[in-house]
């Protein structure tokens, strides 16, 4: 904002002419008619980024209240449920996956549409739907994934970090004074030791094999020793996991529009989105929330700085990070 006019809206505001907030709060939802026509609706509801259940941060957000991603999507789930114009749920996922608990809240709200309204919902998986992404696809009734899209990287990965070596080098030592022998396992400040590894292990399984449980759950015709083989953390093309029973078909977003209308048992519907006022102007390929903020997918910051000053507290993720 040019100095001028800076000047000049405090000037006002001091005189009482205006009245400015700081932080404004956040505005109500607006549903927004992408395309078509009719009564009945098909929503787009977006899910994209690194999945996680923090407020997203940055120079706006000092200035911006913005909801953390399970919020808002609690917020546009509770609206379609209360309103009957909607006969279909398109979840337009573009994510690497994220943390476990942020992965597992955005399914169980699916699930818990469900209990509420009969409507059919597809899973759109874009460019990329792996590992936690796939995880909340699993709600879904159908999943469709477009034809160069990314998706598996099924399991659990913990993130953390090992300063150790670093802080002997530079003559600093990190001393902890615990309650017992595991309480600073995971810490950078020292080094894994066997027992805190098959802690960490058990954890680890406990979280795969819930993983396994929603698969099972979503891909009913696949058997559990094949989804056990096929969750090995590795990666598949839209084709191969077509091929492999994890996806029902290969197609764009405007197939699984459609797929969601047939479904849906409607011919002419429109295609509705929910967004708060600032954004771009809508279609099905804009981001639902609007004001500020990322479509695109990208890891979180994980050099050795970052994890230090954000004392580098062990993760539990359903990610795919290589």
């Amino acid at each position: 904002m040019p100095k001028f006019l800076l000047l000049s809206l405090m000037l006002l505001t001091m005189m009482g002419c205006v009245t400015v907030s700081v932080i404004p709060k956040t505005s109500p939802l607006q549903e927004v008619v992408l395309s078509g026509e009719g009564r009945d609706k098909v929503l787009l509801v977006e899910i994209s980024g690194v999945l996680t259940s923090a407020k997203p941060s940055g120079v706006l957000d000092r200035f911006v209240d913005r909801l953390s991603l399970p919020a808002r999507f609690k917020e546009e789930l509770t609206r379609a449920a209360a309103d009957e114009d909607v006969k279909a749920i398109v979840l337009r996922i573009n994510t690497p996956g994220g943390t476990v608990t942020a992965s597992d809240i955005l399914y169980h709200e699916i699930q818990e549409l469900k209990k509420t309204r009969d409507v059919p919902i597809i899973a759109s998986i874009m460019a990329l739907g792996t590992s936690g992404g796939y995880y909340v696809a699993m709600a879904a009734d159908r999943v469709v994934a477009h034809p160069s899209s990314v998706t598996g990287s099924l399991g659990v990965i913990m993130l953390t970090l090992n300063a150790s070596g670093l802080m002997e080098k530079i003559g600093v030592r990190a001393d902890a004074v615990t309650s017992g022998p595991h309480k600073d396992m995971g810490s950078p400040f020292r080094t894994m030791t066997d027992q805190d590894r098959a802690i960490f292990q058990g954890v680890i399984d406990s979280f795969y094999a819930r993983f396994l449980e929603v698969i099972e759950q979503g891909r009913p015709d696949l058997k559990p020793e094949t989804i056990r083989q096929l969750a090995d953390g590795r990666i598949y093309s839209a084709t191969q996991a077509k091929d492999h029973g994890l996806i029902d078909t290969i197609g764009y977003l405007d197939d699984a529009l459609e797929l969601a209308k047939k479904e849906a048992g409607i011919e002419d519907a429109r295609v509705v989105m929910y967004r708060r006022s600032g954004g771009n102007h809508p279609n099905i390929y804009a981001q639902g929330t609007g004001g500020p903020g990322r479509t695109d997918w990208a890891f979180p910051k994980l050099d050795p700085v970052s994890l230090l000053l954000a004392g580098s507290t062990p993760a539990f993720m359903y990610l795919w990070l290589p």
